[in-house]
Formats: structure tokens, C-alpha cells, sequence
């Protein structure tokens, strides 16, 4: 209906209501007390509202209660301890999708007759309570996408009609209790994405018989795929990805008829794909197997999963040529083949994109990262109407852009980078109207860049550098008002098509006028052309740059001061050129001399307060300290109206980016030897030098990697000089939230203690990959407390989980060497300033 509005709290006067439903509506604010006065509801539905607020406490004393639903609400706060003390009757509970926090109550299993218990997508903490495993009448238990911690209670094993079981994304660790395997009703188990650890046990669906949903995807999970799994019948849904689980794929597998999603992704898998792959899976509909050590081919018999809709081998060792059987697929929806070791039938055609065609309802197509050497053929334009990817880069494709690929009307993006193309850009790629991104870089295409171009009114992105293009780039570029990606650089823009009309002279106006039309740009690199004069004093009008690549032109004259206005900038390269000033950024920039080193740039804010000041600071600490641990400084640079330091770069970034990367993972000896580093660097300012120099801001973000993975702490734009004599000065300069002392932080008391309480949260922050600001520590909570609780026993459970894994041969003695780690941390970071 709609209705939005307050619930009134009058609707307590309704004592003989039995029945109140509300749901689907714009209701809002608190729920009214008044509705604990209702005595004989019995059914409640409010779900997909607005309410706020907690659950008065008091509601949970109507005994007639028997169906209570909130879902999709923004309700918030505990739940009470003795929730089920007084809702005898209760068969359906649900709270899911709301912002609900504390435990579960210990008095849930006092709902005895509940059937449904629904308190996913909450915030809830603390363990799973095993209480739960009292109430024996439940069917459906939704406990996933919450904070616990610890174990599965065994004691869930005991709900022995439960067909619907949710635990995923909840932080649990350990083993999966085999007392789950003997709840033979369970239907749908979702436990992906913790920390469980363990084996499939050989006889899993003698135990699940009734198993339609497996999902075990993103845990720390070991052993082999049993080959027992082939005899789940009613089998639906398997996810096993992101394990580490061994061995070869059980050909059993490929013959469950009942199976649609088949899904062991990013595991160690090995051997061959079965050669009936395929064969008697009339009902699947996506085969994800990237990411593994498969090799051989692709067998034929692939084409008799005439259901299939998502087909992913990426990232194996894959060999031989892509079948032509793919095109029988008809509603193969979505295909991954990249970065394989494919080749082509011929090296004139690249024969399986023909056999593609027919995949009439095709929408992605990855081809990336192989070793085609053939040609694309002519036939690329007969794909379906629907294709809207295509990823070929990298694949050894020659020869030239078939013009028939104009004809893919719904394509939005196209890379075909690193390739050897030849040729001319199609004008014919005006008929790509949805485009959004066309990237080709690193081909040798020449000629234009032609200006029907200019029609892509979607494009985003547009990269062709690293080709022979010559000539002006079209003007009418700046109408593209989507444009954020340009790329030109490593091309030779000049006037080799008409010297008459001073083309190197039309470069630099289009550069000069067209830039600010465009509002989005991001990125933009020219570097590697003819460019010639000053910088246009107009890029401060692009606001949104965040890269900005002219180098090696011929640039002159000072950098505008509109660059100035370039907040968002992070990456500048201005090098190889004849520049004579620079602007004040307020940022670090990657620069490179003309003779080839790489430096960093560190660009002093002078408009906000404390920028001569913090510039001043670095400049009087750094002068004079030397230490193979500390950022070494290559030289400054001041006039009235700017300060800079040229510092030695670091190619491996700095600490908090590697902790916290999807691609690249420290392990124990690298961060035990970056602290180590930082201990050394500590201990100099404090010890090795005559005046004691306090850093006042020790953070991952503040220590950075060179290429040897040796570490360097930086940032010294807030660094104190103490005196010995007085040990302890004071400031108004505050450091980072979480790593601040608490006599710093409260009183602005700076000591060399600052620096050994800050270097104690490093430490722990660096072996359990958790900020001191992680949204796990509320409520008094903090990252030391949750460290000094678990401390000495149960440590395990809050070290990074990429340190360690089960079957590691040295696990106990990374376990002590951690355990020694955390001592050294508590003992850095006690809370009172004279406390030992």
C-alpha cells in the first residue's frame, strides 16, 4: 500500500487484536511500547519498513506470540537475555536484514517450539550460542553475514529436522563439527566464506543424504574432493572454491544429472578435465573451475551440457585448441578461457570464434592471455546481438581489425591490448554505439585516430597507446562527456599528414581547449608525442584527474597555478621535458630525472595550517639523521609559494597496502623482518642520536618497502626533539586515532614511550591484519583488549589467517614465535605511561 507514517502507539488499545500485518510499506521511526499491550496477537508482520530503533524489551512478554517478522528493516540494538522466557508458542522468528548487535541470548532455546529463526545480515557477535541446539521442531536456521567468533557449537547437530542451515560470512574457525554430518533432513548447508579448517569427510552423502545446496566456498578447507560425492542424488549447487583443497576432480562428479552450479575455483586442483565432462549433465548450468593447476585440453563431450550458461577455466595450464563443440551451447551465457596456453587451428583463422556465433545468447567473452597467433575472423561481426565483452589481450593475435566488428551493436567493452595488430582502426567501430571502454594498446596500428570516434557518446575509456598513430587528435573528443580514461601516450601525434596546418601547433590547441571539456577525465597520458609549449592553464578545470602523464614532450614554461586546484591528483609524471616551476599539490607523486631515476616527490600543502611548519620539521629531523631503516632524502626544493621533498622511492609501497592486498600476501618472516626493521629505525631516533628524536605518528601507512623488501619509516612531518634532561615535552599536534599513546592523546604528553606504545599496535595490527579502527572494536572494545583476552591460549584463532595454515609442518613453532610476538606488543602498549 505504500503508507508511510509513524505506527501509531494507540494501536496497543486494540486488546483483542489477534492478527496485525503491516508489511510492504514506508512505516518509520520506534516501535511503540503500546504494543506490548496487545495479549492475544498472535501474528505480527511488519517486514519491509523503515522502522528504527530497538525492540522494547516488553514485547517479548506476549505469550500468544506465534509469528513475529521484522525483515528488511533498519531496526537496531540487543536483543534481551530472556527473550524466550514467556514465547512458548513461537514458531517463526524473524529479525533479518536489520542492524541488530550483542550475542544471541543464551535463552533461545526456550522458543521450543520455534520453527524458523531468521537473524541473518545483522551485526551480531560474540559465539554461536549452542542453546540453539535445544530446539528441536526447527527447520529453517539463517545465522549468516554476522561477527561471530569461535567454533560451530556440536550441539547444532542435534536439530534433526533443520533442512535449511546458514552460517556463511560469519568469522568462524575450526573444524566443521561432524556432528552436522548427522542431521540427515539437511537440505541447504551455507558455510562459506570463514575460516574453517578440515576434511570432507569420504561418506558425505551417506550422512546428508537429502543434500541439495553445498556451499563450503572461501574457507581454509584441505584434503581431496572425495569421489563419494558423485552418489549425492539430489545434489544442486556445489561451491568448493577458494580452499586448498588437492588432487584430481572426481570424474564421479560429472555424472550427478541432477546437478546445475559446479564451483571449485582458486583451489590446488591437478590433472585433466575428465573426457565425459559434460556428458550426463543435461540440467548444468555453470562450470567454474579457474584458478587451479588443470591441464590438457578441453574435451569435446563439454558440448553435451546443453544447459550450460557459465563456462570459467580461467588461470590453469589448459593446452591444445578451443573446441568448435563450444558452439552448441546455445545459452552459454558467460565464457572465461583466459589465461590458459590455447592456440589456433590455423594461423589464418582463429576457428572456434566462428563456432561461437551460435551461441545466441553469449554476453561475455574472455580470450585473454594465450597463444592464439591466429587471425580474428570476419565472422566476429555474426556474434549475437547480445555480446557485451570481449577480452583478447595478450593472445598473440595478428593481422588486421576486421571491419565486421562494427557490427556488435550491444558491446560496451573491448580489449585487445598487446597483441599484433596492424592496420588501421576501423572507422566502421562507429557502429558500436553502447561502447564504453576500447582499450588497444602495445599493437602496431597507424594511420588516424579517426574522428567517428567522436559519435561514441558512452565512452569512458579510451586507451591507444603504444601504437604508430600519427596526426591531430579529433577536437571533437571533449563532447565525449563520459570520458574518464585517456590514454595517447607512445604515439607520434604530429603533422605528418599536413604540414601546411602546423599539426604539432593543432596538438597543443586541441590539448589546450578540449581538456576542459572534459568534467570526468581521470586519467590522462600523452606522453611519449610532440607536444610542444607551456602546459595549458586550464587543468585545474578537470576536477576530477587523477593521473596525469605529459612526459617525454617537449613541454616548456613554468606549471600552471590552476594545477593547483587538482585535489584529486595521484600520480604526476611531468618528466623529459623543459619545464622550469612547479605547483603545490599537497600529495606524493612517483617522478623520474632524465636520466632515468625514480624518485618520490613529497609536495608540502602550504595552504592548510601547519604546512610551512611540518615542511620545516622534516626538513631540520632528516637533515642531519642517517640510517639505513629511515626514508633518505635526495634533495628539497623551496621558493615563497612552494616546498618539496625529493625522497628516495620505494617500489613496494608502503606496509598497510601489503597487508591489506587481494594479490599480495606477506608471510611471517617478511613482517616479522619489516618490524624488526622498524625496531632498528626506533631505535635510533631514540638512542642513536644526540637530541632523542620522537616520531609521534608510527603507522603501517608510514612505513614503506623498497625493492629488497627492506623496510623505512617516513612521514616525520610531526617528528618532536626531546631533550634528555626533560624527557617529555608537550604538543597540539595530534597523531592517527587507534596508534596514539594515551598520554599523547589526552594530555599531548610527547616521550619516546609514544613511539614504544605505537610500535606495540603496529605489531599487533601486522600479524593479525586488523586495525586498531576495525568495525570489530566497539563497545569498550579495542585491539589490544581483544589481543591481552585471548592471550596466551587462544591466540590462534586472531592471527592473520594466511600465516597459518593446519597442516603446516612448523605450525607449533609459528605458534610460539607469534605468541612471543603478542608478549612483546603487551608489553609495548600497557596503558599507563610508568606501567612495565
Amino acid at each position: 500500500m505504500d503508507l508511510s507514517a509513524t505506527i501509531p502507539p494507540q494501536f496497543g488499545n486494540l486488546s483483542f487484536l489477534v492478527s496485525l500485518d503491516m508489511s510492504n510499506n514506508k512505516f518509520h521511526g520506534d516501535l511503540p511500547e503500546e504494543l506490548a499491550n496487545l495479549r492475544r496477537l498472535k501474528y505480527l508482520n511488519l517486514r519491509e519498513n523503515q522502522l528504527s530503533g530497538s525492540v522494547p524489551a516488553n514485547f517479548f512478554n506476549i505469550s500468544t506470540l506465534e509469528k513475529v517478522d521484522f525483515t528488511y528493516n533498519n531496526l537496531s540494538g540487543n536483543l534481551p537475555e530472556n527473550m524466550c522466557r514467556h514465547l512458548q508458542n513461537l514458531e517463526y522468528f524473524s529479525v533479518y536484514s536489520n542492524l541488530l548487535s550483542g550475542e544471541i541470548p543464551q535463552s533461545i532455546g526456550e522458543c521450543s517450539r520455534l520453527q524458523t529463526l531468521l537473524l541473518q545480515f545483522n551485526q551480531f557477535t560474540g559465539p554461536v550460542p549452542k542453546q540453539i541446539g535445544n530446539l528441536s521442531m526447527l527447520v529453517d536456521l539463517y545465522l549468516g553475514d554476522n561477527n561471530f567468533k569461535g567454533e560451530i557449537p556440536g550441539e547444532i547437530g542435534e536439530l534433526r529436522n533443520l533442512e535449511y542451515l546458514t552460517l556463511d560470512e560469519v568469522g568462524l574457525r575450526g573444524p566443521i563439527s561432524s556432528f552436522i554430518y548427522n542431521i540427515s533432513t539437511l537440505q541447504w548447508l551455507y558455510l562459506g566464506q570463514n575460516n574453517l579448517t578440515g576434511n570432507l569427510p569420504m561418506e558425505i552423502c551417506l550422512y546428508l543424504p537429502a543434500i541439495q545446496g553445498l556451499y563450503l566456498g572461501q574457507n581454509q578447507m584441505t584434503g581431496s574432493i572425495p569421489k563419494q560425492l558423485g552418489n549425492c542424488s539430489s545434489l544442486v549447487e556445489l561451491y568448493l572454491d577458494a580452499n586448498m583443497f588437492t588432487g584430481q576432480i572426481p570424474g564421479t562428479i560429472f555424472n550427478m544429472s541432477t546437478l546445475r552450479t559446479l564451483s571449485v575455483r582458486e583451489n590446488r586442483i591437478i590433472g585433466n578435465l575428465p573426457s565425459t565432462m559434460g556428458q550426463h549433465l543435461p540440467n548444468l548450468g555453470a562450470i567454474l573451475l579457474g584458478q587451479n593447476n588443470l591441464t590438457g585440453p578441453i574435451p569435446d563431450s563439454i558440448s553435451n551440457a546443453s544447459s550450460l550458461t557459465s563456462l570459467s577455466l580461467v588461470a590453469n595450464k589448459l593446452t591444445g585448441h578451443i573446441p568448435n563443440s563450444l558452439g552448441k551451447l546455445e545459452f552459454l551465457d558467460f565464457l572465461n578461457l583466459g589465461e590458459n596456453d590455447f592456440t589456433s587451428e590455423s594461423s589464418s583463422d582463429m576457428g572456434f570464434l566462428t563456432s561461437l556465433t551460435n551461441c545466441r545468447s553469449l554476453r561475455t567473452m574472455w580470450i585473454q592471455n594465450n597463444s592464439f597467433s591466429g587471425h580474428l575472423p570476419n565472422s566476429i561481426g555474426n556474434f549475437s546481438s547480445s555480446l557485451e565483452q570481449i577480452d583478447a589481450s595478450n593472445s598473440g593475435i595478428k593481422g588486421i581489425i576486421p571491419k565486421e566488428i562494427g557490427n556488435l551493436s550491444s558491446l560496451q567493452s573491448l580489449y585487445m591490448d598487446n597483441n599484433f595488430f596492424t592496420g588501421f582502426i576501423p572507422t566502421t567501430i562507429i557502429g558500436l554505439k553502447n561502447l564504453q571502454v576500447l582499450s588497444l594498446i602495445g599493437n602496431s596500428l597507424s594511420g588516424l585516430i579517426p574522428g567517428d570516434i567522436c559519435h561514441l557518446s558512452n565512452l569512458g575509456e579510451l586507451t591507444l597507446s603504444k601504437n604508430k598513430l600519427y596526426g591531430p587528435v579529433p577536437a571533437c573528443l571533449s563532447n565525449i562527456t563520459a570520458l574518464r580514461y585517456l590514454n595517447l601516450d607512445s604515439n607520434e601525434l604530429n603533422s605528418s599528414i599536413s604540414p601546411s596546418i602546423g599539426g604539432l601547433r593543432d596538438l597543443l590547441r586541441w590539448y589546450s581547449s578540449t581538456i576542459t571539456g572534459l568534467n570526468n577525465l581521470i586519467n590522462l597520458s600523452l606522453s611519449h608525442n610532440r607536444l610542444e609549449g607551456p602546459i595549458p592553464d586550464l587543468l585545474g578545470n578537470v576536477i576530477s584527474l587523477e593521473r596525469l602523464d605529459l612526459s617525454h614532450n617537449n613541454l616548456t614554461g613554468v606549471i600552471p597555478k590552476s594545477m593547483e586546484e587538482l585535489q584529486h591528483l595521484e600520480y604526476l609524471n611531468l618528466s623529459i621535458n623543459k619545464l622550469t616551476g612547479v605547483g603545490s599539490f599537497g600529495s606524493v607523486y612517483k617522478g623520474v630525472f632524465s636520466d632515468g631515476t625514480v624518485v618520490a616527490v613529497k609536495v608540502f600543502n602550504l595552504q592548510i595550517e601547519g604546512g610551512f611548519k611540518s615542511f620545516d620539521t622534516e626538513c631540520e629531523v632528516l637533515r642531519n639523521i642517517r640510517h639505513r631503516n629511515l626514508t633518505k632524502v635526495v634533495s628539497s626544493c623551496t621558493n615563497l609559494d612552494f616546498r618539496a621533498l625529493i625522497l628516495e622511492y620505494m617500489p613496494n609501497g608502503s606496509l598497510e597496502k601489503l597487508l591489506y592486498s587481494q594479490n599480495e600476501v606477506l608471510n611471517l618472516q617478511q613482517r616479522l623482518s619489516v618490524m624488526i626493521d622498524v625496531a632498528s629505525a626506533i631505535d635510533y631516533l631514540h638512542y642513536g642520536y644526540g637530541t632523542p628524536i620522537v616520531h609521534c605518528d608510527l603507522k603501517p601507512s608510514n612505513v614503506l618497502l623498497d625493492e629488497s623488501m627492506v623496510a623505512h619509516v617516513s612521514d616525520f612531518g610531526i617528528a618532536k626533539l626531546v631533550n634528555a634532561e626533560d624527557s617529555v615535552v608537550q604538543t597540539k599536534t595530534l597523531a592517527t586515532f587507534g596508534y596514539i599513546a594515551p598520554e599523547f592523546g589526552s594530555e599531548g604528553l610527547v616521550s619516546t614511550r609514544c613511539d614504544v606504545y605505537s610500535f606495540g599496535i603496529m605489531l599487533m595490527e601486522t600479524f593479525t591484519r586488523k586495525r586498531p579502527t576495525d568495525d570489530l572494536f566497539t563497545g569498550g572494545l579495542s585491539l589490544r583488549g581483544w589481543i591481552n583476552d585471548s592471550y596466551p591460549h587462544s591466540l590462534i584463532h586472531l592471527v592473520d589467517t594466511t600465516l597459518i595454515e593446519p597442516q603446516d609442518e612448523s605450525l607449533e613453532k609459528k605458534v610460539d614465535c607469534i605468541s612471543l610476538i603478542m608478549k612483546l606488543a603487551l608489553d609495548c602498549s600497557v596503558e599507563l605511561p610508568g606501567e612495565d
